[in-house]
């Protein structure tokens, strides 16, 4: 195969990702740069048929792209796992379609980007996130956002989850809330006694007005109908229909701003916290992973490390001899 029928492989392989996988026009972009980047390495090996590729020649190929050249930055591990998954892409394809009897990109695994711990704010900015959203102009909207904030820490819910509740996924009698997460999957959560009773000040005080500002229609024979007849969400905006995540994620912000709590806040920041408090309140991993809804532990366990950073400032702080220097020997 000359270098120009590799060529023909790589547009083949673009084509395939791009009418038969339906792939986006930004994802090819990048994955034709990272391939042409790809091919040009292979040059410069002087390989120019697919059957002559080694497994050396895609791992070298990782380390240009970590360590960089003269007409290229170094990549993050992110941005380089990116490019070596579209070689290996490539060399399944090849080998699929009959261009090659190996496949030399297999044994090449991507960078894992370094795991980060998940940012947690303390329980005390909690309280002053949730004081402050219930300062607000409209009387319906500060409760609903503390109803929000509070099921957002109470459970451990994604904002996808909380957004996404309905009147009938929320019981206050049994205190209980049902979450629906990725893939459908429903969880059984509990509501803790300030969210209950925020979620019930939120729905006899708020949400009726809320119900009340909904624009209202005309209904197929003539008569006024409101747009929100069918809106079962729990939580509704200004209009009276379903609060979008964006607006969540606003709301959720600009309590953080009027708290003064400096570290970026995010809905997600909720849940990490929810976790990480739950396990420096000596909650079984496992039972967190139940209520996160991680379907492998392993996931969960992330938090763990975040506690054992905590246990070690409090050890540092509290025992008699954790400080004290020792005598020279």
């Amino acid at each position: 195969m000359a270098e120009a029928e590799l060529a023909d492989a790589l547009r083949g392989y673009l084509d395939h990702l791009a009418i038969e996988r339906g792939l986006a026009a930004n994802t090819l972009t990048s994955y034709r740069r990272d391939l042409l980047r790809y091919r040009d390495v292979l040059g410069s090996h002087g390989v120019d048929q697919v059957t002559e590729v080694t497994q050396h020649h895609v791992a070298d190929f990782l380390v240009r792209l970590r360590t960089g050249d003269a007409d290229h930055p170094a990549l993050a591990a992110s941005s380089a796992a990116r490019a070596v998954i579209a070689v290996r892409g490539f060399h399944r394809f090849a080998l699929r379609e009959g261009l090659t009897e190996t496949d030399p990109a297999r044994p090449v695994r991507p960078p894992r980007p370094p795991q980060r711990l998940p940012k947690a704010i303390s329980v005390t900015e909690v309280t002053a996130l949730i004081d402050a959203a219930g300062q607000g102009s409209r009387t319906e909207l500060m409760l609903r956002d503390v109803a929000l904030v509070e099921v957002l820490y109470g459970t451990g819910a994604r904002i996808s989850e909380a957004v996404g509740l309905d009147l009938e996924s929320i019981d206050l009698e049994s205190r209980t809330v049902l979450l629906s997460g990725k893939g459908g999957k429903q969880r059984l959560v509990p509501l803790g006694s300030c969210a209950r009773a925020a979620v019930e000040a939120y729905l006899v005080r708020a949400r009726p007005a809320l119900v009340d500002s909904a624009p209202t229609g005309t209904g197929p024979i003539g008569r006024p109908r409101r747009t929100t007849d069918r809106c079962s969400a729990l939580f509704l905006n200004a209009r009276g229909g379903r609060l979008s995540r964006q607006s969540a994620w606003t709301a959720l912000r600009a309590a953080a701003e009027g708290a003064g709590v400096r570290a970026e806040v995010s809905p997600h920041t909720m849940r990490h916290s929810f976790a990480t408090h739950l396990l420096e309140g000596g909650a079984d991993v496992r039972v967190v992973q139940e209520l996160l809804g991680h379907a492998s532990v392993s996931t969960t366990q992330i938090y763990t490390k975040v506690s054992v950073e905590h246990l070690r400032e409090v050890y540092a702080t509290s025992h008699p001899r954790a400080r004290v220097v020792p005598p020279a020997i």
